[in-house]
């Protein structure tokens, strides 16, 4: 594919053409597949193929906000997604050691599932912790899981409102460990953003 060829196919994937982004991806992702080194420890778990495919599904999502004009050329862009996928990974497998994913404990009820990926959420964005009005947290969370693409909502359904295991997870959705954190990692990201700021939900009174 030359550069013109490329440059015409960038435009259009960022216009919507989906075909523009699929020949994209396959011209440019075998190369970035290979550019991806695996750890021995974690490739009993994890796979450069299941990186790119959390990867080419990340690509689909984010190529609208992909700037042509920006230095970054496109490939460049996509090994960054795939590092980021990579990374996310690898640190939700080294937290998956300790403690071990059976030892969760599982919450009384959905409510209170809700409310603590809500909780988590918060932490994770920054914003210092607040009381949050359950039936309100509970609702926005809900709108926002049912936004997710159907791979990252069921994750986030099983793992952290049924509680079940990575590996668990990983055997119901056919993919490995590794495929799991890193469809978790990119779920957390969109709800953050879907849901916005906190203070909106949050009960401030003392």
């Amino acid at each position: 594919m030359d550069e013109t060829t490329v440059k015409s196919k960038i435009a259009a994937a960022v216009a919507g053409d989906t075909e523009a982004l699929t020949a994209l991806l396959h011209h440019f992702g075998p190369d970035v597949e290979r550019s991806l080194q695996i750890n021995p420890v974690w490739q009993p778990v994890l796979e450069t193929s299941d990186v790119m495919q959390v990867t080419y599904l990340e690509a689909f999502l984010r190529i609208s906000r992909f700037d042509p004009d920006r230095s970054d050329s496109f490939v460049a862009w996509l090994r960054r997604v795939a590092q980021n996928n990579l990374r996310d990974a690898i640190r939700g497998l080294e937290r998956q050691k300790q403690p071990q994913p059976r030892n969760r404990i599982r919450p009384a009820n959905h409510q209170d599932s809700m409310v603590g990926l809500y909780e988590m959420l918060e932490a994770e964005s920054g914003t210092p912790s607040r009381q949050v009005r359950r039936d309100e947290a509970c609702q926005v969370l809900e709108s926002a899981i049912r936004l997710l693409p159907d791979r990252y909502g069921e994750v986030v359904r099983r793992y952290d409102l049924e509680a079940q295991t990575i590996q668990e997870v990983a055997e119901a959705m056919g993919r490995s460990p590794g495929a799991i954190h890193m469809l978790r990692a990119r779920a957390h990201e969109r709800l953050r953003q879907q849901m916005g700021s906190p203070s909106d939900y949050l009960d401030t009174r003392e």
